[in-house]
């Protein structure tokens, strides 16, 4: 079997997320960054790398504690509206455009790197997290939020799995939502791995709501909806109704 193009991969995945208006769904899980700064718990002044960062969720929440704070993304316009957030509040960050896979900084020069549903969905995972591991200074700590295989999130992505299949030799970006694969991936570098689920709960109006909202808004699923023809987009909405209703 040949080896996934990654860079084709990404190309097409940096035109998903850029796609709609991530920015919207990312402000609604703004607590996950607050929940996650905590549990990594930097000192005032510790240098601190956001990879995949999004709008900026837990960029904004170690930068409210004081810490040195360069919040990166491959999509610019999302990293532009993480800009705007930290000016409204009156925080100094450094904002970067670049590759989680490909990370442009030497190694050891960060006391915390962390990432918010971000650098789970990178093609190349093995990649991502070695670059991770590389750029934290040794005694550092690395910090994630991810979502889990049997969560909504990843429930969601098993659905558009079937209507549009990824491409042949990409893991599931809920692989780092499993403790045997953080494991394997941190374990060897690491003093010690703390893995605690959580419960996050989505808030919307109705399931309808929800769907219309995804379906504008969030990449993935807009970009899932505008690869079928009519018959499977209404198939694909109605397996995206009943996940909801499920689960809600």
């Amino acid at each position: 079997m040949n080896a996934p193009n990654f860079d084709a991969i990404k190309e097409k995945q940096q035109k998903t997320w850029s796609a709609g208006d991530y920015a919207k769904i990312g402000s609604t899980l703004q607590i996950v960054g607050e929940t996650l700064a905590e549990a990594v718990a930097p000192k005032p002044g510790a240098r601190v790398l956001d990879v995949a960062a999004g709008n900026g969720n837990v960029t904004l929440a170690m930068a409210r504690r004081w810490c040195d704070v360069t919040s990166t993304d491959y999509v610019d316009a999302l990293l532009e509206q993480g800009q705007r957030r930290a000016e409204a509040d009156g925080l100094n960050v450094d904002f970067k455009v670049a590759d989680a896979e490909k990370l442009p900084f030497d190694d050891g020069s960060y006391d915390a790197v962390v990432s918010t549903f971000g650098v789970m969905f990178t093609p190349n995972q093995d990649a991502a997290s070695s670059e991770m591991v590389r750029v934290c200074r040794s005694g550092g700590r690395i910090g994630l939020a991810n979502w889990t295989p049997e969560s909504f999130i990843g429930r969601l992505f098993k659905l558009v799995g079937q209507f549009v299949p990824p491409p042949a030799g990409v893991q599931s970006p809920a692989r780092w939502g499993t403790r045997d694969w953080i494991d394997e991936r941190f374990g060897p570098h690491a003093a010690e791995i703390h893995f605690e689920p959580k419960n996050f709960n989505f808030v919307y109006e109705s399931p309808r709501f929800f769907i219309d909202f995804f379906r504008e808004f969030y990449g993935p699923t807009q970009k899932t909806f505008d690869a079928l023809d009519e018959g499977k987009q209404k198939e694909f909405d109605s397996a995206l109704l009943g996940l909801v209703e499920e689960m809600n």
